[in-house]
This record gives structure tokens, C-alpha cells and sequence, in this order.
């Protein structure tokens, strides 16, 4: 265990410095506090667990240097930076899509589905979290300030993984409490189409502020 973890200052140093990282907002909280507000707190803590695992994949690939490829190759950095923005801005369409009423069969004005279901909001979340690669630049800027030099490999995995436990415990706080709102959007049909259109405003240009964005941001 000694060698999984580093000495109990460090690891001190590390948990109090990644809760701070954790209540921070970032793309990742944004995205959580959207889909809890727009579709309540089952989807909110949905998303929780699919930005979880993007943010675990980005932190296992920070271990095994996939990181070093992105801070290194400009073109590999920006084609999955492009790709990111551009899943974003298909999740603003979708939202602006749902938005709009329809006339359903039995002749009630209905709303076109929203993305889906639990399953394809943790989708969602999982494809944003793993197409941001200034993620994974971060995990490796931060996680080596607390690693053993002479530490395996599996030191750094363990701490990734006790950041991401961290960030999903205060992200499903943000879900919890942005979740709150729903029930007050539902009274209000009005309200609730254009908290829709807000919704796929913030997604579109938080893809675009995605795209322009240089590599220095927190996940």
C-alpha cells in the first residue's frame, strides 16, 4: 500500500488540493448543472457518473503518457480539442430541437424527445469528459506534484482515480442542488421551453469557447 500511495503528507496535500480543484466549476460541472436544471436530478446524477469515467479514461491516459502526445503534437491536441467542440454544438442542436413543440398523434401539443434516456445523457457526458484533451494535459501537470519519483505506475492511477471519486462526490452535489430547480421549470410550460433554449445556447457556446480556447483550462 505504501508504494500505491505516497507518505500521509502528501496524500494529505493532494486530497485537500483536489476537493478545491472539485468545487471549482469547470466544463465538466457546467455540463452537469445543465442536465440537472433541464431534466432533474436523475439525469443530473447520470451525467455525474459518465463525466466521472470521460475524466477516469483522461486519467489513466495521463498515466500512460497519452498526455505527453497532446502537449507535443499540436495537430493530435487539435483534433480531439475540434471534436470535443463539435459534440458540444451537436448537444445545442439536439437541445434546440427539443425545444421546439410538436403536434403529437392524438392531437396534444407535445415536445420532441430529449437525447434520450439515462443511458445516453451518461453517454453525453462520458464522450465530453474524454474529448477534452486539456483534461488530460491537466492530470498530468497535477498528479506528478504529488507523485514519488521512484513510484510505479499504479501510484499515479490510484491518485487519478481519488480525484475523480472526489469530483463526483461535489459534482453530484451540483446535481442534487440544480436538480432542485426542475420541479419549479415544470410548472411553467413557458419556462421550461425556454430554460431548453438557454440550455442549447450554453452547450453551443460553450462548444465554440471549446474550439478557441487555448490549452490551459481546468477539467
Amino acid at each position: 500500500m505504501s508504494e500505491i500511495l505516497p507518505p500521509l503528507p502528501f496524500l494529505s496535500a493532494f486530497l485537500a488540493a483536489s476537493f478545491v480543484l472539485a468545487i471549482t466549476p469547470g466544463p465538466g460541472v457546467f455540463y452537469i448543472v445543465t442536465r440537472s436544471v433541464s431534466h432533474g436530478r436523475a439525469s443530473g446524477l447520470a451525467s455525474v457518473g459518465g463525466v466521472a469515467a470521460g475524466n477516469l479514461g483522461n486519467a489513466l491516459g495521463a498515466s500512460l503518457g497519452l498526455a505527453a502526445l497532446f502537449a507535443v503534437s499540436s495537430l493530435a491536441f487539435t483534433v480531439v480539442k475540434y471534436l470535443g467542440a463539435a459534440y458540444l454544438v451537436w448537444l445545442g442542436v439536439q437541445a434546440l430541437r427539443a425545444a421546439r413543440p410538436v403536434q403529437s398523434a392524438d392531437g396534444d401539443l407535445a415536445h420532441h424527445a430529449h437525447t434520450g434516456s439515462l443511458q445516453r445523457v451518461f453517454t453525453d457526458g462520458f464522450v465530453v469528459a474524454l474529448l477534452n484533451p486539456k483534461t488530460a494535459i491537466f492530470f498530468a501537470a497535477f498528479l506528478p506534484q504529488f507523485v514519488d519519483a521512484h513510484a510505479p505506475v499504479a501510484q499515479t492511477v490510484a491518485l487519478g482515480m481519488l480525484f475523480v471519486a472526489i469530483a463526483a462526490v461535489t459534482d453530484s452535489l451540483y446535481a442534487l442542488g440544480a436538480g432542485g430547480v426542475r420541479p419549479l421549470l415544470d410548472r411553467a410550460a413557458g419556462v421550461a421551453r425556454l430554460g431548453r433554449y438557454l440550455t442549447a445556447g450554453a452547450f453551443i457556446g460553450l462548444g465554440v469557447l471549446t474550439a478557441v480556447s487555448g490549452q490551459r483550462t481546468r477539467p
